[in-house]
């Protein structure tokens, strides 16, 4: 017996969630998650921030597209908090600096401020380390948790199911339906999402679809204390213009990566001694931050193709697969325009006037980007 639906979506983390929420208005939606809580792997693994700079130029756009969303919060809740971000350079690295801020995406978003100044904000810094460095002029903290729950709760309210410990074992296609089996369940509806994340290429193997290549890199962070009598939670995250490191405030400590992009296999990642002892010492060279033990460490997978572009619509092999994957370390603060424009293009729509209007393009999306790239 099949549960039968309008569309299955595989993965409950935030993409897998807004997808679902914004459908589940016009379509029965099942969303299967193979963990036993929703937002397990990368969603509850995010630095969750907001930067309208950080990433590709369409990560960029769907960010800027994304902010009246979190500004405006819902459900009572707020999104964002005030934080602000700041891109940080050493003397040698001044025209790198002055390359990213030359960009049509980058120099319209940020203003430059002097080493002396950013200092004032971010006592710790070491003098003459960083000359100068570029300041977004909307960059806030996200509410991850407050985020995802939204997105599940409007999927519920609309009549949507979720099945958690709910693992993929088959997909097969029959009389134009997706089959799916899932944890000895069987699920039947005309169009399957793929919003499997790190797993997104194993869940089109396992229905006999090319896979777009994914790869999964994994990024560690830590936090660490303050020195006694410094409060950092006014500081601005601050990222390193070569994106070897960064840190940023984090419930009265200090949050800390050093911006690592490891291959690895899909799996519950963890962080190498390593990578946080790199960490530590990348930090310590910018700031006057002693370190006598790390209060909490972890690591997540950030999902990318080759150019690095989100991997969005329907696949040419096959009738009724949605790709919805490959947001790298975008996938929260690009999550709301992400999803309205997923569920336009599942619908048969086009791409949202607002998000054209930013430069969104459903054809810089497409997996069929991909294949033309193999071909060509």
């Amino acid at each position: 017996m099949h549960l039968e639906a309008d569309v299955i979506v595989i993965g409950a983390g935030i993409a897998g969630a807004g997808v679902a929420a914004e459908l589940s208005t016009s379509h029965q939606v099942v969303l299967l998650e193979q963990e036993a809580q929703p937002g397990y792997h990368a969603t509850g693994r995010s630095a969750a921030l907001h930067s309208e700079v950080y990433g590709n130029a369409s990560i960029r756009a769907l960010t800027r597209s994304s902010r009246d969303f979190f500004l405006a919060g819902a459900d009572g809740q707020d999104f964002a908090h005030p934080r602000g971000c700041v891109h940080i350079a050493r003397a040698d690295q001044l025209d790198a600096l002055e390359a990213f801020a030359g960009q049509p995406t980058v120099g319209p978003f940020v203003s430059r401020v002097s080493g002396d100044v950013l200092r004032e904000r971010i006592p710790l810094l070491k003098p003459g380390h960083v000359v100068a460095a570029l300041e977004e002029r909307c960059a806030f903290d996200l509410d991850v948790a407050a985020i995802h729950q939204h997105f599940l709760r409007r999927h519920r309210a609309n009549g949507g199911s979720l099945h958690c410990s709910s693992g993929v074992e088959a997909i097969e296609r029959a009389n134009g339906d997706w089959l799916v089996a899932a944890s000895g369940r069987s699920f039947r509806a005309p169009i399957l999402v793929n919003a499997a994340g790190a797993w997104g290429d194993r869940i089109a193997a396992v229905a006999g679809i090319c896979p777009v290549g994914l790869q999964p890199k994994r990024r560690s962070a830590l936090t660490v204390d303050a020195p006694a009598g410094v409060d950092p939670s006014r500081w601005p995250a601050a990222i390193d213009i070569a994106e070897q490191f960064y840190f940023k405030p984090e419930g009265g400590r200090i949050l800390i990566s050093p911006a690592d992009e490891t291959p690895s296999e899909p799996c519950d990642a963890s962080p190498e001694e390593l990578d946080l002892a790199i960490a530590v010492d990348r930090v310590q060279q910018a700031l006057d931050l002693p370190v006598r033990r790390i209060t909490h460490s972890w690591a997540g997978l950030r999902t990318f193709v080759a150019d690095k572009t989100p991997v969005v619509g329907f696949a040419s092999d096959a009738p009724g697969f949605f790709w919805l994957v490959g947001q790298g370390g975008y996938g929260i603060q690009t999550s709301p325009a992400l999803s309205r424009l997923a569920a336009e293009l599942i619908s048969g729509r086009s791409v949202p006037a607002d998000l054209q209007d930013q430069g969104i393009d459903a054809s810089d999306l497409s997996p069929a980007r991909l294949r033309a790239e193999v071909l060509s």
